[in-house]
């Protein structure tokens, strides 16, 4: 292995530019990708090609994931594009072992600076075992990513048939039924929000109940939350709000109005909305406030970080069909939804075997060369 520094591998090592919230959608054309993944969707696109992209700020800091093809790049990213003696996809899977969120301390300004990441030694294997490892490691990842355009299909078809039942009325011949209600959504939903037991520094903890934060939901592939990585104390419990499995929650801050179905339980912090009563189901609420998402980003305030307040959400029109109406349309669309858990449960099982392999493979533990890529297929059909 020959020890260089990153940015002499790099034909690019720089970070993404700003994007306006309301430019990001929940569907569009090109990817936008922030420092934790997938943010959303924007009609323009400012990167094309393969490169390695790593989290700058906050949560993420020292995320790093592979992507290649046409997105928007944002300032909380860092992109790194390997030159010729290197390979970008073997590149991010490397730098994903090296705990570069550990770096944000070295920087004058909070965060990973691109001069620090450019310093950085590694220790880089000739280009034909780089790509060894990347065809192993590829493959998990792109059953992975079929799983991801399966979702992105689901939901795709999911708001499709929303909107036509309930936006469009096309179902319906192009008219509402004259008997169904109108009202805002305070008439129909019990709005509530979360809380923070403060200073939440002295209740965060490596163990207790699950806290969720806006960086557990930032480049999820579908509609449930399965994964959350903090943890506060019991002791925090008084003053925030436990959700059970199932429960649907909404940004309100940050990046606001964004809705998520748990499938684990959580507390979760005033930066979150919550609806413990509904004359509707999650996955119709669900594709409610996708319809209306647009519309709420543009109604939050605030000078740094919108906030979308409880008052905006309780008081937003709302067309309240009759019970036997949405019970067809539930069940229509709960096998959708069902699909989508499923798709996301094997991606995680799937993602913690690659973690597996990957220390494993980099260090020469497992030569990559003795893997049996027939094998590997063979178990991945199966999945």
């Amino acid at each position: 292995m020959t020890r260089v520094q990153l940015g002499e591998i790099c034909e690019r090592l720089s970070s993404g530019k700003s994007i306006k919230a309301v430019e990001v959608q929940d569907l569009g054309p090109y990817p936008v990708i922030g420092g934790n993944g997938l943010r959303g969707y924007a009609e323009r696109y400012n990167f094309d090609g393969e490169c390695a992209v790593i989290g700058r700020q906050g949560a993420a800091c020292g995320n790093v994931r592979f992507h290649s093809g046409k997105a928007y790049m944002t300032e909380h990213a860092v992109v790194a594009v390997a030159n010729e003696s290197s390979d970008s996809h073997y590149l991010a899977y490397l730098l994903s072992t090296m705990s570069l969120g550990r770096l944000s301390a070295q920087s004058a300004q909070p965060g990973l600076s691109v001069k620090t990441l450019s310093k950085q030694e590694i220790y880089l294997p000739p280009l034909e075992k780089q790509k060894q490892v990347v065809e192993v490691l590829g493959r998990i990842d792109a059953k992975i990513e079929v799983n991801a355009k399966l979702n992105g299909y689901l939901a795709e078809l999911a708001q499709t048939l929303y909107n036509d039942w309930f936006r469009d009325f096309g179902h319906w011949g192009g008219r509402m039924p004259s008997h169904w209600e109108s009202g805002v959504l305070g008439d129909y939903v019990s709005v509530k929000r979360g809380g923070s037991p403060r200073p939440i520094q002295e209740y965060l903890s490596n163990e207790g109940l699950h806290w969720l934060k806006i960086a557990d939901v930032s480049g999820v592939n579908g509609p449930y939350i399965l994964e959350i990585k903090e943890h506060i104390k019991e002791e925090g419990l008084r003053k925030t709000a436990h959700l059970e499995p199932g429960s649907l929650v909404l940004s309100n801050s940050a990046t606001p109005g964004i809705p998520k179905i748990l499938s684990i339980g959580t507390c979760i912090h005033d930066g979150w909305l919550y609806f413990p009563q509904s004359e509707f189901t999650n996955e119709w609420l669900y594709c409610y406030f996708l319809n209306i998402r647009q519309e709420l980003v543009r109604m939050a305030n605030g000078s740094v970080f919108q906030n979308l307040k409880t008052d905006i959400v309780k008081d937003f029109e709302i067309i309240r069909p009759d019970d036997e109406t949405l019970d067809s349309f539930q069940k229509i669309i709960a096998p959708l939804f069902g699909l989508m858990e499923a798709c996301q449960q094997e991606s995680k099982q799937l993602a913690a075997l690659r973690d597996a392999l990957l220390p494993k493979l980099m260090s020469g533990e497992i030569d990559v060369s003795k893997i049996d890529l027939t094998q590997l297929n063979s178990h991945l059909a199966a999945c």
